[in-house]
């Protein structure tokens, strides 16, 4: 399978810095790239041939007082990252099956309890968090791991389907029928979430897979983007950037900003193609919800003391 990639993150028109981040990790290269390394990919990340190890795509939205969002983003991203290579290194060497959704969930999970720890620790940091939106992508399969309100949504043919749920509390009220999705657009309360990276001590990420489909394009954001598009302006500026990602990465940053650009935004684009994907019958996509299964290892990690060094 080929992969094209482009993202790009901007501190919007309004706030002072930028408490957004990314995460690019191809484990089969090692190579990576994340919203702090700067504003270009290293070169084998633009077009590329997914290895056997896979592909592993993050966005995060920090929050928190002075520079502690961007602290915490940076942290999720970092931990993740760190965790998964060592993750990699250590099934190479023993006959560990976990696939790579479990290793990133896993990560998730041990992100929470860095970032937690760290706001427990530093007065400075006190209450900050940060969203996390994972994708996972090996063979044809895309894992989706979600936390918080950023969003992943896929493109397929001249459709759009948002690909995870958020975790706030104006879904909620979508959910047991007591607002519109309509309503949820201009609520009072659309920006309170009901989980975040380092706000408890305990985490229950929400997953989601996919089979991918030739030319199925996947495109994960921060709600500084998907709180001024709608899916259908997403969908035409990616059409209309005739397959040029970095073109519509920047376009729905503009755009973004032309609306208002109160927030910080994100956006990561990827594409995929080659003859080991099938053509899609339909333009229809379907999320699968596979069941939480009983995790032992879940569990050690939600009952681990987080380290005693926190990260930088």
């Amino acid at each position: 399978m080929i992969i094209d990639l482009h993202a790009k993150s901007d501190v919007g028109r309004v706030r002072r810095g930028n408490e957004d981040n990314f995460l690019i990790l191809d484990l089969t290269s090692g190579k990576t790239w994340t919203g702090s390394d700067g504003a270009e990919p290293p070169e084998e990340l633009h077009h590329f041939k997914l290895g056997e190890k896979g592909l592993v795509l993050v966005v995060s939205d920090g929050m928190g007082g002075a520079l502690a969002g961007d602290v915490a983003s940076r942290m999720a991203v970092e931990t993740v990252r760190e965790m998964l290579v060592e993750s990699e290194e250590e099934a190479a060497s023993s006959d560990d099956e976990k696939s790579l959704v479990d290793y990133l969930r896993h990560a998730t999970i041990y992100a929470n309890l860095a970032i937690h720890h760290r706001s427990q620790e530093d007065t400075r940091c006190a209450g900050m968090g940060a969203t996390f939106t994972g994708a996972a992508i090996k063979d044809d399969m895309l894992d989706l791991v979600q936390v918080g309100d950023s969003r992943a949504y896929v493109l397929r043919g001249d459709h759009i389907k948002l690909a995870t749920k958020d975790q706030s509390l104006v879904q909620q009220l979508v959910d047991v029928g007591q607002i519109s999705e309509a309503e949820a657009e201009t609520h009072m309360f659309r920006n309170v979430i009901l989980q975040a990276l380092g706000a408890q001590s305990e985490l229950t990420p929400v997953t989601g897979r996919l089979r991918l489909r030739q030319g199925d394009i996947l495109l994960m954001c921060s709600d500084g983007l998907s709180g001024k598009l709608r899916s259908e302006d997403m969908l035409r500026i990616i059409q209309q950037s005739e397959d040029d990602l970095a073109a519509a990465s920047s376009q729905l940053v503009e755009e973004a900003n032309e609306r208002g650009g109160e927030d910080n935004i994100t956006v990561v684009l990827a594409r995929f193609t080659g003859d080991e994907l099938q053509q899609a019958s339909s333009d229809r996509i379907t999320i699968e919800l596979p069941p939480m299964e009983e995790d032992s290892t879940l569990n050690d990690l939600n009952n681990t003391e987080p380290p005693t060094e926190p990260l930088p």
